[in-house]
């Protein structure tokens, strides 16, 4: 078996990135795993592999010349990859999309129910908008079904492919919802645009009173989001995605009714971000057309899965995933010069502290998701 050099350059906030990449099966493998900020043209020239988070912009400034024949994100987005550029240089490329999907799900649900807690919603009346109905608002919607809600799907590109069955118009989520979340992707132009979906005109005619952002920060215009705030005591929002990350908005931090303030880290389950690795580290193998020895289940650490079926939702979630510590932990840089809120928010992203997947935990969070 003849025995190929293969040079990976590695950004080091891939999870496990040294124990999914550092033997490869037919390969003599020189994995080079360093800071995003060193993933540069000149570091990158003489490379096979380049793998990534979303703070490596991959386009011709960075491949142009290089020996680089496939790049992978280890994140759900892929706003940063040029793929036009990539596909036209014969650049195979790979994304972890779908990869969170299950730990997105469980950060809205925590939202949700800490909105309940304040008195804000009620699964038993309230109406949920989900705005972009792909892998993560799919399933969201059959679990909020399954908790009770009633739920309003509105996703233009299914509707067209698929008719209006189970879809409705954004004006009547606007019209309708009583909460609106956002799981659409960043597209900047045409008739599915999401750039600045929510602004000023959107937020005044939306009837309802919460919104909250864990797509992409660019989808909600930030400041007419404040203003439509400030107009009534009883609107709210949950952010963890926002505009010009990580410069983000200190009075939107310091806003009385911002509920939930967290980094980027919906999708930040330790799970989440192990399946990230996995996704890249598959497409990789294809793409070498090698044997997979590497798997992030052997890799995570073991949890018990109880017995929990008398305990109340509201009492498994926040022993589950206490969200309001997240928030808190971002909240309190509002007081600091931007320079360093944007480091802490880096920081608090790259240091998040270890959270599971629920279902892995508890029995009756299992029965929710089973089946979707």
């Amino acid at each position: 078996m003849t025995i190929q050099y293969l040079k990976i350059i590695a950004d080091e906030n891939i999870w496990g990135v040294k124990q999914a990449f550092a033997q490869l099966t037919r390969f003599d493998v020189n994995l080079k795993v360093i800071p995003s900020s060193c993933i540069t043209a000149d570091v990158v020239h003489d490379a096979d592999v380049l793998l990534t988070r979303t703070g490596v912009r991959v386009d011709a400034k960075l491949l142009q010349g290089s020996t680089v024949h496939f790049a992978g994100t280890a994140t759900i987005g892929d706003d940063h990859y040029d793929k036009t550029w990539l596909d036209d240089h014969g650049i195979a490329w790979a994304t972890a999309a779908g990869s969170s999907t299950i730990s997105v799900v469980e950060y809205v649900l925590a939202s949700l129910f800490e909105m309940q807690s304040q008195g804000r919603v009620d699964f038993k009346t309230m109406s949920l908008g989900i705005v972009g109905v792909g892998r993560i608002g799919r399933l969201l919607a059959h679990v909020c079904e399954r908790l009770g809600i009633r739920v309003l799907r509105n996703d233009p590109p299914r509707q067209r492919c698929e008719g209006k069955h189970d879809f409705v118009s954004l004006d009547e989520i606007l019209k309708q919802a009583d909460v609106i979340t956002l799981h659409t992707p960043l597209i900047r132009a045409g008739e599915d645009k999401t750039e600045q979906l929510f602004d000023d005109h959107t937020l005044e005619r939306f009837q309802g009173t919460g919104i909250i952002n864990a797509a992409r920060g660019q989808c909600v215009d930030n400041v007419a989001l404040l203003n439509w705030l400030d107009v009534n005591e009883k609107h709210g929002a949950v952010m963890d995605c926002w505009e010009h990350e990580p410069n983000i908005s200190q009075a939107f931090l310091a806003h009385p009714q911002c509920i939930l303030a967290t980094p980027h880290i919906a999708g930040h389950s330790l799970d989440g971000k192990a399946a990230n690795t996995q996704y890249i580290y598959k497409a990789l193998c294809k793409h070498l057309d090698i044997e997979e020895t590497w798997g992030m289940e052997a890799a995570l650490p073991r949890v018990a899965c109880i017995s929990d079926e008398n305990e109340s939702w509201d009492d498994l979630v926040h022993r589950f995933y206490p969200i309001k510590q997240d928030s808190e932990a971002l909240k309190a840089t509002a007081s600091l010069d931007d320079a360093e809120r944007g480091k802490q928010f880096v920081y608090l992203r790259r240091h998040y502290p270890i959270r599971r997947r629920w279902m892995k935990q508890s029995m009756k969070a299992k029965a929710l998701f089973e089946g979707v």
